[in-house]
């Protein structure tokens, strides 16, 4: 990516919207924002790491009253968090099968153009 696409990717709706909000609270905020943006960073990323953060935290499960159905929920639970571990690992399989298809394909490609010396055909 060339110098000025890297600058207008920065700009994305939410960055413009950190700055606006940033002025309009405090002027030292939309400064600093401008500042964070134009130093390489992204509102965008940074509001990404905190929800994945965010994801991670689990809250106690008050009881309904009724022990089996407790129960349930809790084996219910335990399941689904099994299949979600199960098929994050099917798409990381998934994910590295492409792009070893895909490196393979670039390597036999890169082949065809040189010679067996290594030097453009």
């Amino acid at each position: 990516m060339n110098t000025v696409a890297t600058r207008t990717a920065r700009w994305t709706p939410i960055n413009v919207a950190t700055v606006v909000l940033g002025f309009a609270a405090w002027w030292p905020l939309g400064i600093a924002a401008i500042a964070y943006i134009l130093l390489g960073g992204s509102i965008d990323e940074l509001l990404k790491n905190g929800f994945s953060q965010l994801k991670g935290i689990s809250f106690p499960q008050r009881s309904s009253g009724n022990a089996a159905f407790d129960a349930y929920r809790a084996e219910t639970l335990e399941r689904l968090a099994r299949e979600q571990a199960e098929f994050a690992a099917f798409v990381r399989r998934l994910r590295e099968a492409r792009d070893r298809e895909e490196f393979d394909r670039f390597m036999k490609e890169r082949k065809g153009t040189f010679d067996n010396n290594g030097q453009p055909a």
